[in-house]
């Protein structure tokens, strides 16, 4: 074998050269030979022939600068050129979920069937112009409620939508099938697996009711300041809805989830009242509040409210005899200053049976959440049926 400094010479057959090989990489190369060489960024490494133990950090250190992939330059912008790409996709996602949500909402305030309508007379916001067993307006409807409940969704979560994700896709309820025994089908919203019964029991809202039975002689006094005669042969004062049925007359304070700020100013006491509920549905197109009157020999027939998420409750002011209230096919009755939480997502009705000499029957009706709506169902429910600004 041929020795050169840093060189081999394979000319005398594979088996010697491995043997010079290992010599090499042993430091034992041969006298006068400088040995290989390996290159680094400090310098040579192995050119003088003698390694020991103490020596095997700095050989490591050294040689894994030779196992670096990129250089640092080239690596630096790579990651520059990812971090640039992550961003611009960011953006890109932002921008298009806004686009979203924008078209979303003015779908939303765009459709009445969202709206709950014009307020009728099924006692104090109930939409009056549908049939007992309409269930709303179809799937248009349900889309739109489900396009605006996904923009709720990616603006916040869906955590603990569960129910009203199920409500806005149109599953099986009672406005969609016989319901509870064929009586209760409310028009629009129908929230499944909560309590449904016709009457509601009075602790279940135990602060509002209270509230609103020690409020009984200022809310009292509120009616008498803007009643009039109810005649029908003076023109209507201000304030009061027109009748959309005989013998049914209403001044809401809150209208569809908008305060009313005259007819609020003329009754403080009620909106006063008001400001102290827990669960009034203040902010959202299913609640209603204010003075309900309804005239001897006048008679709602069987309607329904168009959601079972909200109680009505009803604060007696004027009870005459003759005065009835049947849900789901019970009988009621009000009582001066005494509140009774209905579920008026059942098929209702409501008389006045006595003669003219009795007066008018008055009640001061507040829309209630239902007291097994959780609390983040209430904020999308919010969000969803907002009022129109």
């Amino acid at each position: 074998m041929k020795e050169g400094r840093g060189s081999f010479s394979v000319e005398r057959g594979p088996r010697k050269e491995r043997e010079a090989q290992s010599r090499m990489w042993k430091g034992n190369s041969p006298a006068g030979s400088q040995g290989t060489a390996m290159e680094g960024t400090g310098g040579e490494l192995g050119g003088q022939g003698n390694w020991g133990p103490e020596d095997a950090p700095g050989l490591l250190a050294r040689a894994s600068l030779t196992m670096l992939p990129w250089p640092l330059p080239l690596a630096s912008s790579a990651l520059t050129l990812l971090f640039g790409a992550l961003t611009s996709l960011f953006l890109w996602y932002c921008y298009r979920l806004g686009s979203q949500d924008i078209q979303a909402l003015g779908a939303g305030s765009r459709a009445r069937g969202v709206r709950g309508g014009p307020v009728g007379c099924s006692e104090a916001g109930g939409p009056s112009r549908r049939g007992p067993g309409d269930p709303g307006e179809g799937p248009r409807t349900e889309g739109l409620v489900s396009r605006r409940l996904r923009a709720y969704a990616r603006r916040y979560s869906w955590a603990g939508m569960g129910r009203v994700r199920r409500a806005a896709q149109g599953g099986p309820g009672p406005g969609r099938g016989p319901g509870v025994l064929g009586i209760q089908r409310p028009g629009l919203l129908f929230l499944p697996d909560l309590p449904s019964a016709p009457f509601v029991p009075r602790d279940a809202q135990r602060h509002d009711v209270e509230l609103l039975e020690s409020s009984f002689p200022a809310i009292l006094r509120d009616f008498g300041a803007v009643s009039w005669d109810f005649s029908g042969t003076t023109p209507l004062p201000r304030g009061w809805s027109p009748p959309l049925a005989p013998g049914c007359y209403q001044l809401l304070l809150y209208q569809a989830g908008r305060c009313q700020p005259s007819n609020c100013r003329r009754c403080p006491g009620a909106y006063r009242a008001l400001r102290g509920l827990r669960s009034f549905m203040s902010a959202n197109t299913f609640g209603n509040a204010g003075f309900s009157v309804l005239l001897p020999g006048a008679r709602l027939e069987g309607r329904c409210g168009p959601t079972n998420a909200r109680v009505r409750c009803h604060l007696g002011l004027k009870i005459p005899p003759g005065c009835e209230l049947v849900v789901g096919g019970e009988p009621q009755c009000w009582a001066e200053g005494h509140c009774l939480l209905v579920d008026d997502s059942f098929l209702h009705t409501v008389a006045h049976n006595g003669s003219p000499e009795d007066g008018p029957r008055v009640v001061f009706i507040v829309d209630l959440w239902h007291p097994n709506v959780a609390g983040a169902e209430r904020q999308a429910l919010d969000f969803v049926f907002a009022p129109d600004p």
